[in-house]
């Protein structure tokens, strides 16, 4: 099968789309399929190229006047490689791929990595949206959107291409005990109310040094809102014992040397990283939002909490940091059941949809021949 997937770019910045798609298409083009990428490029090119994939420069963006040459271009790649699949990740290759080529052959995916983008809707553009949870999918349900024309792929990471190709790093020896989380600087990721949970850990740990010794977080990510979080860290006087480490392309040094690995986002859609913590074997506590209860087995492979309850969060982490024995019970639970996550399962169901719409398209360009073909014709030379 011949498939183009469309992003914005390919670089290695953390970004949870891309991540997702460089994953994908490696796994396909392992798998046999001729794969290529479009994109304005990035980091991941050198790793695309070592998976067989092709990447076509295609600059992407919202700015109107931008338009007549992203439609060229795009028409100029669709001339040359003649897909059976366009795959679109990002708005703009979405509304492209739909609005520049009318009389297409290929037919059109297009996935909905998050709700919070203002014009996640629009992506039904596609002949089939895929959603990345079911939760995801219930959202865009309410939405308006057909479910009848919608899919479900739930994200997974386990063996993801993009880590497994790179060298091993250097293990880390991070002070103990200690929480870690991997998430953008982002307040809807929850880093706020993690701070404060943790404020509250270490407040409790005070009285009980004798069980347990001076907890440490590591905040692992970059983003916007990092001044934001290193003031409030300050503010709630726990800056000594909480790192910023800052962006990290291979977080798994940081997941081999966690004791618990958190995340109390307050929006997520289907996480990479609970995939790549529990891969890890991290004993998790998470807020039970969006995607997160799929991917951590709704409880079995991981704690759960109310999203902003900050007290409960706090009783949990500090449950765990106490409790070397849950918290292993947790940590093996973790690497259960691990292939409903794994990039190979998600590019066979990738795979799966790409045949049903493409089954689905050609039924309808049958029924639309019929159609023509019964309508009646007018005659030349009538009086």
């Amino acid at each position: 099968m011949r498939i183009v997937h469309l992003a914005n770019h390919a670089q290695t910045i953390g970004n949870g789309t891309v991540n997702m798609m460089v994953d994908l298409a490696c796994m396909q083009a392992s798998m046999g399929q001729d794969v290529v990428i479009a994109s304005s490029g990035g980091g991941f090119e050198p790793l695309l190229r070592r998976h067989g994939i092709l990447h076509i420069p295609l600059q992407q963006s919202r700015q109107p006047w931008r338009v007549p040459s992203m439609i060229a271009g795009f028409n100029r790649l669709i001339d040359r490689f003649d897909p059976d699949i366009v795959h679109a990740h990002m708005m703009t290759g979405a509304l492209i791929s739909r609005f520049s080529s009318m009389r297409r052959r290929f037919a059109l995916v297009t996935t909905v990595h998050h709700e919070l983008q203002k014009s996640a809707s629009l992506v039904r553009a596609g002949d089939r949206m895929v959603a990345v949870s079911r939760a995801l999918a219930l959202d865009l349900e309410a939405r308006g959107i057909d479910p009848g024309r919608m899919s479900i792929v739930l994200n997974g990471a386990v063996g993801a291409p993009r880590l497994v190709c790179r060298p091993a790093a250097k293990p880390l020896r991070l002070r103990h005990p200690n929480i870690v989380c991997v998430a953008g600087m982002y307040r809807r990721k929850g880093i706020a109310d993690l701070l404060q949970a943790f404020a509250l850990v270490r407040e409790q740990s005070e009285s009980e040094r004798e069980f347990m010794a001076e907890p440490h977080l590591y905040l692992v990510g970059d983003g916007p809102e990092r001044a934001s979080m290193e003031a409030l860290a300050a503010e709630l006087g726990i800056a000594e014992i909480t790192h910023f480490a800052g962006f990290v392309a291979d977080p798994r040094p940081y997941f081999a040397s966690a004791d618990i690995f958190a995340l109390l986002s307050r929006q997520d859609p289907g996480p990479l990283v609970i995939a790549e913590a529990r891969e890890a074997g991290c004993a998790i506590v998470a807020t039970r939002v969006g995607g997160i209860p799929e991917m951590l087995d709704d409880g079995a492979a991981g704690v759960l909490v109310p999203a902003g309850d900050i007290e409960q969060a706090a009783a949990k982490l500090r449950w765990l940091l106490l409790d070397g024995q849950a918290r292993g019970q947790f940590a093996a639970r973790a690497r259960l059941n691990l292939q409903p996550l794994s990039v190979e399962r998600v590019s066979s169901d990738y795979m799966a949809v790409y045949q049903h719409t493409l089954t689905e398209r050609e039924a309808m360009q049958r029924q639309r021949l019929a159609l023509d073909a019964r309508r009646p014709r007018a005659t030349d030379g009538a009086i």
